[in-house]
């Protein structure tokens, strides 16, 4: 192992070598040895899979946007119906993380393989059952979505095609679960280059009709997403068939285990309802800005795009603590489960307290990269510097949250993000910016604060340790 290979290398030296491991993938026991490393090994390449999705948004956008307003509206209306599928899939790739990682901590990778076949068979149905419900009624949700004609003339086949092909979508987010899960990171960050690689190649050319390709206008941006997805899929499902992976799926194994399935779904659901509070919380909060007119809003939505743009990589170490934390309690190692958390929590805090420093300080030439408008501007430099404010809440709150559901223990973080989001977001943001007269700062305040205790809530419950006898 790498840790015993140098031991008078320098920490830069140590930091290098986990990073370039990390990249290559390794066979290593994350339930022994250095927890930093661990921790870096799992992390590293969760980030990189982060970065390589934003690349991916913002050249999908570019092209996109080219082609005129009733294309790009209807690429957010349908991405705004695509957030039912993501809810979904996170929600399974909670569960199936917190079975398969707690599975390989037991050092049992037959019942890994049964968790990975029963979440993809329950990935498989509700695709199809969604899908083909969604394809059909496009027309019809396109207009309940407010879309007038012109958008609906033009982007209805890329409606149905994103909304009838959402399985490639959804069994990406619960393949790269298992393997995240299972230790596997490296695999996963693959799997996502790879598919995102596709489709970053085949959307100019289907998009604009390049080369010997057709110009099929935004509807080609459907085509590119579901074939560069779905050879992600073919490729993450050949790497679980694979000998040198911590999960091999073999033939013995494709059967359904409606116990097992049991496990996955209720474990699932509440991780489901959980990413669906928090994405309810934001709607509830533009409702509130929507008040103070189009350029509170406007600033709002620059300012939030680049905060998540920058929270991705946090992801990563919130996905690895996860990881660690149900191998640990696997391998009947709870200790080591919570060292793991408090060593990801300040990686993380370290990264995002310095973003949030540079948020705080360059507001301004910041935001006025997306905008020359003085009102949305001025707006905007207020979002971003008031939730920067709280980034080092936010560092430790996303591992906490992500830790509870890699235990398995997926009511509590949804209990948490209930009372902070919505019984205390929510209706802060509107006593500050109406009843306070704070106006749109009152709304920008009240997402630092609710954060902010989100985080010191989950780190007085993690501390009690409820969550090591949780059983998955």
């Amino acid at each position: 192992m790498s840790e015993s290979k140098a031991p008078n290398s320098s920490p830069h030296q140590t930091i290098w070598s986990a990073i370039r491991d990390s990249i290559r993938g390794t066979r290593e026991d994350y339930t022994s040895g250095p927890i930093g490393r661990a921790v870096l090994l799992l992390a590293v390449p969760m980030v990189l899979e982060m970065v390589m999705e934003s690349i991916f948004a913002l050249v999908d956008v570019f092209f996109v946007s080219s082609l005129g307003a009733s294309s790009a509206a209807t690429v957010g209306l349908t991405e705004a119906m695509m957030a039912i599928f993501y809810t979904v899939a996170m929600g399974l790739g909670i569960g199936v993380t917190a079975m398969v990682s707690r599975r390989i901590g037991e050092k049992d990778p037959e019942r890994a393989a049964q968790t990975a076949v029963q979440g993809i068979a329950i990935g498989l149905g509700v695709a199809l059952v969604l899908g083909v419900i969604a394809s059909f009624f496009a027309d019809n949700l396109l207009r309940l979505m407010g879309a007038p004609p012109e958008v609906i003339d033009v982007g209805l086949g890329y409606t149905r095609i994103m909304l009838g092909g959402n399985g490639t979508v959804l069994l990406i987010f619960l393949i790269n679960a298992i393997f995240r899960g299972a230790g596997d990171a490296a695999v996963a960050m693959r799997v996502l280059w790879l598919a995102n690689a596709i489709n970053i190649v085949l959307d100019p050319a289907l998009i604009l009709g390049l080369g010997p390709f057709p110009a099929l206008g935004v509807t080609g941006a459907a085509v590119a997403t579901n074939i560069g997805r779905g050879t992600g899929v073919l490729y993450a499902l050949y790497r679980l068939t694979q000998t040198e992976g911590r999960v091999r799926v073999r033939r013995r194994h494709l059967s359904l285990n409606p116990r097992e399935m049991f496990s996955l779904v209720r474990l699932s659901s509440t991780g489901t309802f959980q990413v669906f509070i928090g994405t309810a919380s934001w709607i509830g909060l533009v409702r509130v800005l929507a008040s103070f007119g189009s350029d509170a809003l406007a600033g709002y939505t620059i300012g939030v795009r680049v905060i998540l743009f920058a929270l991705l990589p946090s992801w990563g170490l919130s996905n690895a603590a996860a990881t660690m934390v149900g191998q640990g309690l696997g391998a009947g190692k709870p200790e080591r489960a919570e060292q793991a958390v408090w060593k990801a929590g300040w990686y993380n805090m370290l990264f995002l307290g310095s973003v949030g420093l540079i948020f705080v300080l360059f507001a301004r030439p910041i935001v006025s990269i997306f905008t020359g408008e003085p009102a949305v501007l001025a707006y905007g430099v207020d979002c971003l510097r008031t939730v920067g404010y709280g980034f080092p809440f936010y560092a430790y709150g996303m591992v906490l949250t992500q830790s509870f559901n890699g235990a398995g223990d997926t009511w509590t973080p949804t209990v948490l993000n209930l009372i902070c989001f919505w019984f205390w977001e929510i209706p802060l943001a509107w006593i500050l910016a109406r009843a306070l007269d704070f106006g749109p700062l009152g709304v920008f305040a009240s997402i630092a604060i609710a954060f902010s205790t989100l985080a010191v809530l989950s780190g007085i419950v993690f501390k009690r340790g409820r969550w090591k006898h949780k059983v998955v």
